[in-house]
């Protein structure tokens, strides 16, 4: 950083650190894109239906097999469901090359696309059907109030059937029953029951055979019947992963529950007020103009991403409609209290390094030299982020030896569940804007005053940054702040010295490369093309804020006419 009052310079890259972003990229390359470039799914397609398809289909099945027409008002919302549980175990224990060698993925699929149908103005859906989304063949479906455990069970991956419906006025079924009205969709499916084990211990509204041939680790093939009205009202057929497993999983999530609200939200909450404490104490070293702009677009930004990942409207009613609206505002209120956040971490931490460090960590564009600073700010940013790619894979291969780490899918997270799946890498923005002002440039100084000490600040608000991201779905929750302590670091050591701009695109640059080959790794043309501007983007950006801040000529002085 430069020292107030000093002109506008920044470190020069190294040839040494030039090589070392070459060297990062390449291992990120080759160990993140090659293998998913190079290790597809045996001959299997991996592009994905579009949504419309998915109706298309969903819409034919109903009408062919359900027995229910298109009707007037009718509509279909798709979404994407993911066997989270069911694929972690798999990941977790080596099995999905055998589970996609053997074709498995094909007729038993863990990634679906979900199709819901409302009525007009109704709030609950009518039937729902699964599709394996990369061929459009349905692989389940439920109806009546089956619908929500169809979602459910494909969502979840849990090892027991749904919960039953209410049952006072259903008659029970006996054995031979179940088996007549399961025996149709069955052979719809090409099985033949007799090489099927009915489990037993099911209650008389529910029906699941066991295809003990059929194997995947601990995990038996199944088929799953629920009966409503004398008919089939859910039928899904697939894998579950071992109770053992799922236990696993839901005591990691709590843990990272723990860790997230005591270990995040509560320092975050503290630093946010303090950033508004500091504010106003070292307003005489700062502005309060500066940070209207960045918390603004930050705010923006903020809104339309939850617009994004809210949702699509599932029904036109009434209640659908209050839901939708309560959600909003919800997300409205929080995105206003995160910019402000922002805002009082711009102004606090700028005051805090001019006041009590002399230095200047978050330049003006009126000071000269601006232009080129950022220009070069943006340089140090894409060299920094190729290095932090590589480290964090490297990272990833030595949790994988230790601590055996895997990860599964989160539907909660994917872009499959945005209105525009382009719009994701605008979150790169968010989290390199909101996150290097919050835990670099207020934290580490604020930080400092209690503790005296650069790295152990830098170690603490690192800390922080990392357990909030405890949520994502990578086990055991350990690995995810050990890896993210590392990267954290470095931010901070990004920042000390080359200041917060420079820090700025580097996190921005780092997300955008991974949030990037997520898109053109999705293949639909315009996801490939968001993808490869979301990478070349914060080049973009640099330069044009060079270009409108060019270096400043310096005008010749006017000759003094000597005195006569």
């Amino acid at each position: 950083m430069n020292s107030v009052g000093q002109p506008l310079q920044q470190r020069p890259l190294s040839t040494r650190l030039i090589l070392a972003g070459i060297i990062g990229l390449i291992v990120f390359i080759m160990f993140q894109i090659a293998p998913q470039l190079l290790g597809g799914p045996g001959d299997s397609d991996t592009t994905p239906i579009s949504k419309n398809e998915a109706r298309e289909q969903a819409a034919a099945f109903a009408a062919q097999q359900l027995g229910h027409p298109d009707s007037p008002g009718e509509n279909w919302a798709v979404s994407y469901r993911t066997d989270s549980s069911f694929y972690g175990y798999m990941s977790r224990e080596k099995l999905l090359d055998q589970y996609s060698k053997a074709k498995l993925d094909q007729r038993y699929p863990f990634d679906v696309f979900h199709a819901v149908l409302h009525g007009s103005g109704e709030a609950n859906p009518i039937l729902s059907v699964d599709l394996n989304m990369y061929t459009g063949k349905v692989v389940g479906f439920g109806r009546g109030e089956d619908v929500s455990s169809s979602a459910e069970t494909g969502n979840t991956g849990s090892s027991a059937l749904p919960d039953t419906v209410n049952t006072a006025s259903e008659p029970e079924l006996s054995l031979e029953q179940k088996k007549e009205l399961a025996r149709p969709w069955l052979q719809l499916w090409e099985v033949n029951p007799a090489k099927l084990q009915i489990q037993s211990g099911t209650d008389p509204y529910s029906l699941v055979y066991t295809d003990s041939s059929v194997k995947i680790g601990e995990s038996q093939l199944q088929y799953k019947f629920k009966f409503q009205q004398e008919q089939v009202s859910y039928f899904r057929a697939g894998f579950t992963a071992p109770a053992w497993h799922t236990s696993y999983v839901e005591d990691q999530t709590a843990l990272a529950r723990w860790l997230t609200g005591v270990g995040y939200g509560v320092p975050t909450l503290a630093l946010g007020i303090l950033a508004l404490i500091y504010s106003i104490l070292r307003r005489g070293h700062t502005s309060f103009k500066r940070g209207i702009f960045l918390s603004s677009a930050h705010f923006v930004i903020m809104m339309v991403s939850t617009y994004n990942m809210l949702p699509e409207a599932s029904g036109d009613s009434l209640e659908s409609r209050i839901t939708s609206l309560v959600m909003l505002l919800f997300y409205l209120f929080y995105s206003l209290l995160m910019s402000l956040m922002l805002y009082f971490s711009l102004v606090g931490g700028n005051g805090l390094w001019r006041k009590e460090e002399g230095l200047n960590p978050w330049p003006r564009a009126k000071e000269p030299g601006y232009g080129r600073y950022v220009l070069d700010s943006m340089r140090a940013g894409y060299v920094w982020a190729f290095i932090l790619l590589g480290v964090q894979t490297l990272m990833f291969i030595i949790l994988s030896y230790t601590l055996h780490n895997w990860s599964t899918t989160d539907a909660s997270q994917s872009p499959y569940n945005m209105r525009y799946a382009w719009l994701l890498p605008i979150v790169a923005w968010l989290a390199g804007l909101s996150e290097e002002a919050v835990y670099r440039l207020f934290g580490i100084r604020m930080v400092k005053k209690i503790v005296r000490s650069t790295f152990l600040a830098s170690l603490i608000t690192t800390l922080i940054w990392a357990f909030g991201h405890t949520l994502y779905p990578i086990y055991p929750i350990s690995s995810r702040p050990i890896e993210l302590t590392v990267i954290g670091l470095l931010f901070s050591y990004i920042f000390l010295r080359y200041g917060f701009i420079a820090v700025m695109f580097s996190h921005v640059v780092f997300d955008s490369i991974l949030m990037g080959t997520t898109l053109i790794f999705m293949k639909e043309s315009v996801n490939v093309g968001a993808g490869i501007v979301t990478i070349v983007l914060p080049f973009i950006v640099g330069y044009i804020v060079y270009r409108f801040n060019p270096p400043r000529k310096i005008e010749p002085a006017e000759p003094v006419s000597p005195i006569a």
